[in-house]
């Protein structure tokens, strides 16, 4: 990965991470965006770009660095069912957010995680989404994370880990708080 003008890149190369563990490779890379952030408070400051475009009935190829996926819709919804929807890919990002920063903080607080297992579960209205009734939200209404922490810890231990996750998880961010958002066609 790459640092270009506050954007983040990924090589084309294949990046070769050392045999370490995975604890020591988050806590290495904390450590490394302290000192960079520290010397360079800008270096913060990241743009993530991704790009699609449409495929098939209603289906999206997307680009995100090097890495390219679909992006579909169920039958019931005029897709080919050929991929996850674009909700499921929202509530996959929340969790796999959610799994980093869990091992990420209890690298950090010293907690043992041997393990980590989550389901989300996202409810949505598409009343909107179908211009059948303006009033309600196009987008979730409500969602649920069922967090499942394996190892040897209290759940006192476990339950700060998830207060501290829930604070710096910036996926859950988005899913908690409205994001100034702009559509421009071009």
């Amino acid at each position: 990965m790459t640092l270009l003008d506050d954007t983040v890149t990924t090589d084309t190369a294949t990046t070769a991470f050392p045999p370490a563990e995975p604890a020591e490779r988050l806590a290495a890379a904390g450590a490394a965006w302290a000192d960079r952030i520290e010397r360079n408070p800008d270096a913060a400051h990241l743009t993530y770009t991704v790009t699609g475009r449409g495929t098939g009935s209603v289906a999206s190829a997307i680009t995100a660095g090097r890495h390219r996926f679909e992006v579909d819709e169920p039958a019931a919804l005029a897709g080919d069912d050929v991929a996850a929807s674009p909700v499921e890919y929202a509530l996959a990002a929340l969790i796999s957010c959610q799994i980093v920063v869990y091992r990420l903080y209890a690298g950090a607080l010293g907690i043992q995680l041997d393990d980590i297992e989550i389901t989300a579960e996202g409810d949505l209205d598409a009343r909107k989404l179908f211009g059948i009734d303006e009033s309600v939200r196009a987008g979730f209404n409500q969602v649920r994370l069922a967090v499942k922490l394996h190892g040897p810890e209290s759940a006192e231990r476990y339950e700060t880990l998830r207060e501290t996750v829930d604070a710096h998880c910036p996926v859950l961010d988005l899913f908690a708080n409205p994001v100034p958002t702009t559509v421009v066609l071009g």
